[in-house]
């Protein structure tokens, strides 16, 4: 999307997080989940980042898709992998928001996790840098 408040499928799944044990957390985080996710190499899955408070006590997974199917598919292969035992032995999750069009099986699907909803409404996503005028 680059036009000004043209449709978006873009979605966007931010998780917020307590977590456990900071060290262990972030060492998991980076070399076993983050690691796990990457090497699936799944097609039209823009972005997985965790963020984690100065303490390390608050951690935030945002992930983002090009659509609502392709969130299903990482969503599908979260649950079918051993990171999915693991990510409760890491972290308590607190919230998780959809943000975007979310498809009805995406919606049944984060409703099991008490997910938030928030459909796509106006603005832009340039996908590039713009230098200043």
């Amino acid at each position: 999307m680059t036009k000004l408040n043209a449709h978006s499928d873009r979605m966007v799944l931010i998780i917020q997080c307590s977590v456990k044990n900071s060290d262990e957390f972030k060492k998991w985080a980076k070399e076993r989940a983050s690691k796990y996710v990457y090497d699936l190499k799944e097609k039209n899955s823009i972005s997985y980042e965790w963020h984690v408070s100065e303490d390390g006590n608050q951690a935030t997974l945002i992930e983002s898709f090009i659509d609502s199917d392709s969130m299903m598919v990482r969503l599908a292969n979260h649950g079918a992998s051993p990171i999915a035992a693991e990510v409760f032995e890491q972290v308590d999750i607190q919230s998780v928001l959809c943000l975007g069009n979310a498809k009805q099986d995406a919606i049944d699907a984060l409703s099991a996790w008490g997910a938030n909803f928030q459909a796509h409404h106006c603005g832009y996503n340039r996908g590039e840098t713009v230098t200043a005028r």
